[in-house]
């Protein structure tokens, strides 16, 4: 491959092509296209041209946010964000599998999330009922 082969694959990268729209304009072969960008960091979903877009912040710590275009906008700027304002914010979640349940041993109504085949309210019920009684 030649060195204006090369540069002309950075740039394509850097623009967001795909390797199969750069072997093509190129004429040469995907997976020689894939390996020279997998050795020089040129693969993956970062190649994306990122900007800094103004007003986004991250709900978290409300540190600004930089965006991947064409890539879903970014709501926190790391995972340790994320989980903590999730943490802190518990009803905002969307739950939609909740169901309802009166326990077959000690009959309380609890709520269950995302099991619908539920039958005690916790394991000590569950073990109390499967208890075979002394004589």
């Amino acid at each position: 491959m030649s060195y204006q082969q090369k540069e002309k694959i950075r740039l394509m990268r850097g623009e967001g092509f795909s390797y199969a729209r750069i072997a093509a304009e190129l004429g040469i072969l995907e997976n020689t296209v894939k390996s020279f960008c997998r050795r020089n960091n040129l693969g993956g979903v970062s190649t994306g041209i990122a900007k800094q877009c103004d007003g986004a912040l991250c709900r978290q710590c409300k540190a600004s946010l930089t965006h991947t275009v064409g890539a879903k906008q970014k709501r926190f700027c790391s995972s340790r964000c994320r989980l903590a304002w999730w943490n802190t914010h518990p009803e905002a979640l969307r739950r939609k599998a909740i169901y309802a349940f009166i326990c077959a041993h000690c009959g309380a109504t609890f709520e269950s999330y995302g099991n619908k085949d539920r039958k005690y309210c916790s394991r000590a019920c569950y073990g109390k009922s499967k208890a075979v009684p002394r004589e």
